[in-house]
């Protein structure tokens, strides 16, 4: 019995991490989140993410990732979004992201009490050069600070 279990164990153990593995989303270049802390979104709190492509004759589909409480008070969110070449030109781009209807229904999906959105931005997108892109992230609306965003994101991935 013993030896069956140790021959056993490692096996089922090696096949769920070869499993585990298989899950990830091969398309994706960075899917990252930061938590926003105590969910008040200040001004100065850029969110920085680095992002290196390999391939600048791929489409890319460039995502903003948000999640709101129920208790944001608005129906959409302004934000910055800044992006570095690897020559070091910088393009900042405002966007507004629709959250909401006009009836106060939120848009996202909803878990307890939080909302989350993957927000397109840019879609079959044409990185100018290869090399580490560097993008920061920032609030644009009246509040500052901005209260109840609970994480901020950015996702790039080849476009199918």
């Amino acid at each position: 019995m013993k030896r069956a279990f140790k021959i056993f164990y490692p096996t089922v153990c090696a096949l769920c991490i070869i499993l585990l593995g298989s899950c990830t989303d091969k398309n994706a270049i960075i899917d990252n989140n930061v938590a926003i802390t105590d969910h008040n979104w200040s001004y100065v709190n850029k969110v920085k993410f680095d992002c290196k492509i390999d391939d600048d004759q791929a489409p890319y589909n460039l995502y903003f990732n948000v999640r709101v409480t129920d208790n944001y008070k608005y129906s959409n969110l302004f934000v910055l979004i800044s992006q570095t070449m690897p020559d070091k030109k910088v393009k900042i781009t405002r966007y507004e992201l629709k959250l909401a209807t006009h009836d106060g229904q939120w848009l996202g999906n909803g878990t307890g009490n939080l909302y989350s959105y993957q927000v397109p931005f840019k879609n079959g997108y044409k990185f100018p050069a290869k090399g580490s892109y560097h993008f920061e992230i920032e609030q644009n609306m009246r509040d500052n600070p901005l209260h109840e965003i609970s994480d901020v994101g950015l996702r790039v991935e080849k476009a199918k």
